[in-house]
């Protein structure tokens, strides 16, 4: 639980009083009391399979002294004609004791706040079981209700542990060079600093993430993205904790303590992911609220109505309402859609999909139109300098340094490229002063005490300097599908340069796949210019598209998707398209992998540079909701059944429990199946 709170208003002291009034402990969070069993949970266990042993050691006492079986088994069920000795009275009353055991405190805390739930529900069964003296039922009543729990405590924990697996793929110690004297030295990963530059052999999985510094090496990145094809890494590129390293030796500079890296940063935000639970899961708390109560109700007008309108004796009756609120019980109901919802995060998660809570995978599973960005989405998103064309009696070396100096702290795709362009011709990279963004159109700042600017075509116009065979030149290089950069001063203009992004080689299939969901609406949203965006969108398979869009009127043109109430999606890098995933009902980030500002804004976040991705996960999100429908509608059907099976007197206690546990058992493993990953 995450509570938010002004200590002024409510104290550390006073949050764990208001958990205690409901009947359960708090205290406060942390990694290593998660990641071990509690000790309520094996209680829990040792209590259920004890309730068990004492209902066999109960019929087995009774078994010895009657010497009959049939004989012990009509005793069991108190109906007069045989005595039921002590002994196995003493081992039934223990049973039902050891298996309500977690039940009674939370039944009492329901009957006092006068909130009737399934805890209350099941006690008032029992109970009522003894007090007809049906010791065998009451018994086995509170057995079985504590193997339901325990099955559900089961479910949630398999599923929470295939995310906390993710941690521990990474190794638990690493080999660093000592920054002080140069000596090699091997620590648990904890105590590894950040900084230090770490060593990793052929073969061994890298211990942390970083940048490499030194060596080449194909590295196996399945256990964060999902995808098991081995990714070339060469000094500069990022790698991360539990990746396993192929055959070269890497020397990696540790970017991230072991406590914030990436592994463990996607399990946290899957564990916190839970509490952000989906409108269907929020419903069917509601109806159990609503539910519960009516069914009790029910059962107690069951058990009086009929004798006292002489339809039969007291007994018969109290014991046909008792079935019912046996088998009213919203285990199953309540159960039916957790489970299902923490393993599709689950399953996600293994396929290199993060995805920010049950709201959010149901939202993917209801999309009606999504809109892409251009860069780093359909493509590459790492843009080349394909031309620099200089004017106003520069140079081709002067364009290109005064424009790499004044993208020195952009992490643009754009800037990257002119930096790596420059730095391929052979000079080092100068550093601008008084930096300042012009936001959707570029930047300004000082180099060599002037006063440059660059940006896009927009810019140009803006600054007035755009003379007519400018504008010619700046055309001929959107028509061969290149984003222009313009660079100059206050004077003239010093050049363009013309880079290019190769549209990814899967986005017209992932186009495609899309389509197939049933999404009819896919448009294209890109600061770029007309050409590029025309080209582009025609290659995928778009014929809807929008350019030269300022973030702010992306987040116009997705607030005008999403008009009359539509469920929209915005697919982008996380950074720039930021508001725009922010205004649509689902944002998307694509290849988040590493980027904290990434996986941090968007609702869901892709690891890997795969659109394809997105596609699988509407599907998977619709699987999910539909084995949700499904696991309610079995639990109510079946509870239905049972409900006539016992007002015709054809349903025992024990039955009606078995089934009830039968059916969460049966939506726990339909639930779980979402585990498996299904194309």
């Amino acid at each position: 639980m995450t509570v938010e709170h002004e200590p002024a208003v409510a104290s550390r002291e006073s949050i764990f009083a208001a958990v205690a009034n409901t009947g359960m402990e708090a205290s406060e969070w942390n990694a290593t009391a998660v990641a071990a069993p509690t000790w309520q949970e094996r209680t829990r266990l040792v209590l259920a399979a004890g309730s068990g042993l004492l209902i066999a050691a109960a019929f087995a006492t009774h078994l010895h002294l009657h010497g009959s079986f049939a004989d012990a088994l009509l005793s069991g069920h108190g109906d007069g004609t045989h005595e039921l000795p002590l002994p196995s009275l003493a081992l039934y009353a223990a049973a039902a004791l050891a298996g309500a055991w977690f039940v009674l405190p939370r039944a009492w805390v329901a009957l006092r706040s006068l909130r009737p739930d399934m805890n209350l529900l099941m006690t008032a069964a029992v109970v009522g079981a003894m007090l007809l003296g049906e010791w065998f039922e009451a018994a086995m009543v509170a057995f079985l209700f504590s193997v339901a729990l325990l099955l559900e405590q089961w479910s949630i924990g398999r599923a929470r542990k295939a995310v906390a697996s993710l941690v521990d793929l990474a190794p638990t110690r690493a080999r660093y060079v000592c920054p002080h004297d140069g000596d090699i030295l091997e620590k648990p990963v904890e105590e590894v600093p950040v900084g230090v530059l770490a060593l990793v052999r052929p073969g061994e999985k890298i211990p942390l993430d970083g940048r490499v510094e030194k060596g080449g090496s194909a590295v196996n990145q399945a256990p964060v993205t999902g995808e098991a094809s081995l990714v070339e890494k060469q000094p500069g590129d990022e790698v991360f904790a539990g990746s396993l390293n192929g055959a070269g030796a890497l020397e990696i500079r540790v970017t991230r303590s072991a406590a914030d890296g990436t592994l463990a940063r996607i399990a946290k935000l899957i564990d916190e992911a839970r509490a952000n639970r989906a409108r269907a899961e929020q419903w069917v708390e509601r109806f159990a609220r609503i539910y519960t109560p009516a069914m009790m109700l029910f059962a107690a007008a069951i058990a009086i109505l009929p004798p006292m309108t002489g339809l039969g004796g007291w007994g018969d009756w109290i014991y046909r309402g008792l079935a019912v609120l046996v088998i009213a019980c919203p285990c199953a109901l309540v159960i039916s859609t957790p489970v299902c919802f923490v393993a599709g995060l689950t399953a996600a998660a293994r396929r290199g999909i993060l995805v920010k809570g049950g709201e959010h995978l149901e939202a993917a599973g209801r999309l009606v139109a999504i809109a892409l960005d251009k860069t780093g989405t359909l493509t590459r998103g790492r843009p080349e300098v394909a031309a620099v064309v200089p004017l106003s009696g520069h140079d081709r070396q002067e364009v290109l340094r005064i424009a790499a100096a004044l993208e020195s702290e952009s992490e643009h795709p754009l800037a990257r490229a002119i930096r790596r362009k420059a730095e391929e011709e052979g000079f080092a990279v100068e550093r601008a002063e008084s930096y300042t963004a012009l936001p959707g159109r570029g930047g300004e700042a000082r180099l060599d005490g002037r006063l440059f600017w660059i940006g896009n075509h927009r810019l140009l116009h803006e600054k007035g300097v755009e003379t007519a065979p400018i504008h010619a030149q700046a055309e001929a290089l959107e028509r061969e599908a290149c984003s222009v950069v313009a660079v100059g001063e206050d004077r003239h203009v010093c050049g363009l340069i013309g880079l290019r992004d190769e549209v990814r080689p899967n986005a017209a299939e992932a186009v495609k796949q899309l389509r197939d969901t049933g999404i009819g609406e896919l448009i294209l949203l890109t600061g770029d210019h007309e050409v590029a965006a025309a080209q582009v969108a025609q290659r995928v398979g778009l014929n809807c598209w929008r350019a030269g869009l300022l973030p702010e009127e992306k987040v116009a043109a997705v607030i005008e998707l999403a008009a009359g109430g539509r469920q929209v999606g915005m697919i982008g890098d996380g950074v720039n398209d930021a508001p725009a995933m922010a205004a649509a009902t689902t944002g998307i980030a694509m290849a988040a992998l590493g980027t904290d500002v990434a996986i941090e804004t968007a609702d869901i976040a892709l690891m890997r540079d795969d659109l394809g991705q997105v596609a699988w996960l509407v599907r998977h999100s619709r699987r999910t909701l539909a084995t949700i429908r499904a696991n309610i509608a079995f639990a109510l059907g079946l509870k239905l059944l049972f409900v006539i099976l016992a007002l015709g007197g054809f349903a025992s206690l024990w039955l009606a429990i078995a089934a009830d546990t039968g059916a969460s058992l049966l939506v726990i493993a339909n639930g779980l199946r979402l585990l498996k990953d299904i194309p």
